[in-house]
């Protein structure tokens, strides 16, 4: 770990490709903000991601009466669309009021009935690509690395299949694949930023539910359109993993939710696991010269 790391990891850090060794001339950062008030669950995301990076097929399980067959992130499942089901958030509220649609079900003779006392909420999860990046910090083989766009990749040609960043990840995010035993997860497109290509599941999305740019302009276009919910009166817009201040440093994946974390899947307070892992090694230095003294002190004690 280099001196510039250490000495940024406990601080905001705007510019993970720079700290990672990166000359001056290296792309902007780059991400995702996905909006989740306007995504319809159609999970084009999930078919283009698979499509593209030859992801394979995760067995559709549809985990009972659930459209959500991917059910996580993981190996098989670099995005992940989720279904989740509850009460309009307040009496007499409806969908229509979220800017949501209806759900249609057979009626009576006079025609079918529009249900809007309940809304979903749709999210497309996918790799945070987090400014501190607990998998990349353990890998001891250096097959993950940070890419000259700021984002975290896995060299399958170096993975050696430890498993020690499945452990780091704080989103839970990374995962070895069974049958193949490295580990998987999204590149955020690194062949396609290449060639100046948008990621395959933002340029699939046809409600720009996932938005793809620079993520100085993401947060900017982000914070507008919670305050333009706010005065709609969707007071529960908030966003998720945009803050710089957190326990990783600012995600390059970041959300606009209509609920807490925890109704997401997601950890209300993510920390990387190797946040004080610096702090630990001093302290166990400490305690280790301490007890050499002490064992000298006692050994000298003895002879005299």
């Amino acid at each position: 770990m280099s001196e510039n790391r250490r000495n940024s990891f406990y601080g905001p850090l705007e510019d993970p490709a720079t700290d990672a060794g990166y000359d001056d001339e290296h792309p902007p950062r780059v991400g995702f903000f996905t909006d989740t008030s306007v995504c319809i669950g159609c999970k084009a995301c999930e078919v283009a991601c698979k499509e593209w990076n030859g992801v394979p097929d995760d067995g559709f399980n549809l985990l009972g009466m659930s459209f959500d067959n991917t059910g996580n992130l993981g190996a098989n499942s670099w995005r992940h669309v989720a279904f989740i089901e509850q009460p309009a958030p307040e009496p007499g509220r409806t969908t229509e009021d979220l800017g949501m649609p209806g759900f249609e079900r057979p009626g009576d003779a006079t025609g079918p009935e529009t249900r809007q006392d309940f809304r979903w909420l749709m999210a497309s999860d996918v790799c945070k690509h987090c400014t501190h990046a607990g998998c990349l910090d353990v890998c001891p083989t250096g097959a993950l690395f940070r890419t000259e766009f700021s984002t975290v990749v896995v060299q399958q040609d170096i993975c050696n299949g430890c498993g020690y960043c499945v452990s780091g990840c704080p989103y839970g995010v990374i995962e070895r694949r069974e049958g193949d035993g490295r580990a998987w997860k999204c590149t955020l497109c690194y062949d396609r930023l290449h060639d100046g290509l948008e990621p395959a599941c933002a340029k699939a999305c046809p409600t720009d539910s996932i938005q793809f740019g620079v993520l100085d302009e993401l947060r900017e276009r982000a914070a507008r359109r919670v305050e333009e919910l706010h005065e709609r009166g969707v007071t529960e817009a908030r966003l998720y993993g945009h803050d710089p201040n957190d326990g990783v440093g600012g995600d390059g994946a970041f959300f606009l939710l209509l609920d807490e974390p925890e109704v997401y899947g997601l950890p209300p307070d993510p920390v990387v696991p190797t946040r004080d892992a610096g702090a630990m090694w001093r302290y166990a230095g400490m305690a280790a010269g301490a007890l050499v003294g002490i064992a000298v002190s006692a050994f000298v004690g003895r002879r005299t």
